[in-house]
């Protein structure tokens, strides 16, 4: 134990050169997670960082930890059977936006619905920057590209939606550029038993720069949600949200709360008292409300919820499968592999039909 505490980013570096474009937010989240791996106490061939195809799917190849590069969506798949195999493994997923929402979107939806025991971390720049700036599927309405040259038809998934959907356990997004609040979503979420997922708003300087600028360098854009909280932001927290109508959220202004310079409370939202502001409550059983949150900015070109959605105790996958195993063994003993092939359902080819037990002609 003594040797993984002296652990520090450096031993979580590979030897391979680093080849994303100069410039590109996937180097600020690798030096993030090389960061947080000693705080993890865990050595390093415990660790395994599993990819699909993609700019984040280099990840693997710069941790110095065991990994696995696979194909295109698959990623959780794999990691699911790591996962479930080797329980006393740490299984990260680094995936981007269209690796894991177009041809992975069912192995992601499968691995989080089941509360497998790993990490996810996707990093969403709403485009395809591997294969040179097509659209994807997080792409806004309307997007001009390579693939849509009169703009996007398509309504864009909103990652945390689609991970609150599948009932995901432990559900966070944030920025790649906010270094200490990034760290500690990956924190928190590789500490989750289940499956947690994490969404980071990652910039692609040359096919798509800007995509989150909104929120990425407009911080009093920023909705931080922190579990017990009320739902406040702002440069002096003079806004907030509220449950309105109907069970719907609505951003308001705060009344107690000091303008930003320029500004006058009242006049484009509502005002309202800072005791009737939303308080966040990350940990309810029912989704619904980390669900409304991710809705407040389905595109992030505004106030946008960044922070822990939902984090909730649920049955792990491996835990329970190992159960049934257990049980299965203690009913039957060694059990017979044969026996758990054919089971009772048999049939003999040419049979008379009084040895045969379902009564049938003999025939197969």
């Amino acid at each position: 134990m003594s040797d993984v505490q002296t652990l520090t980013r450096k031993d979580f570096s590979s030897d391979q050169e680093v080849r994303w474009c100069p410039g590109c937010g996937d180097y600020a989240i690798l030096n993030t997670v090389q960061g947080v791996m000693p705080d993890l106490g865990l050595p390093r061939e415990n660790i395994v960082f599993v990819s699909g195809i993609g700019c984040a799917a280099r990840f693997p190849y710069y941790m110095e930890t065991y990994g696995f590069h696979g194909i295109h969506g698959r990623a959780p798949a794999i990691a699911t059977g790591i996962a479930s195999a080797r329980p006393d493994l740490k299984v990260f997923v680094a995936t981007g936006d269209g690796d894991a929402l177009s041809i992975g979107g069912n192995h992601l939806i499968h691995a989080m619905r089941r509360n497998t025991n790993i990490t996810i971390l996707m990093f969403n720049n709403q485009i395809y920057g591997l294969t040179k700036g097509q659209y994807s599927p997080t792409s806004e309405l309307g997007k001009v590209t390579k693939s849509t040259p009169q703009g996007s038809l398509e309504l864009p998934f909103n990652p945390v939606s689609v991970a609150l959907g599948a009932e995901a356990s432990f559900v966070a997004r944030s920025i790649d550029n906010e270094r200490q609040h990034l760290a500690d979503m990956i924190k928190r979420a590789a500490d989750h038993p289940g499956a947690s997922f994490v969404e980071i708003y990652q910039n692609c300087n040359i096919f798509n720069d800007g995509a989150f600028d909104a929120v990425r360098k407009n911080v009093p854009n920023q909705i931080r949600l922190e579990h017990g909280e009320p739902v406040r932001f702002g440069e002096h927290g003079q806004h907030g949200v509220v449950m309105a109508g109907h069970s719907e959220l609505e951003v308001v202004d705060v009344a107690d709360a000091e303008p930003a310079e320029g500004e006058t409370l009242g006049v484009q939202r509502r005002l309202v008292p800072a005791e009737d502001l939303l308080v966040h409550d990350a940990h309810r059983d029912d989704a619904g409300l980390a669900f409304a949150l991710s809705r407040l900015a389905h595109t992030p070109v505004g106030p946008t919820p960044i922070g822990l959605f939902r984090q909730v105790e649920r049955p792990e996958y491996a835990e329970q499968m190992q159960a049934q195993l257990d049980d299965a063994r203690l009913r039957k003993g060694s059990g017979d592999l044969q026996s758990l092939l054919t089971g009772n359902d048999t049939w003999t080819v040419g049979a008379e039909p009084s040895t045969n037990g379902h009564g049938g002609d003999g025939s197969a």
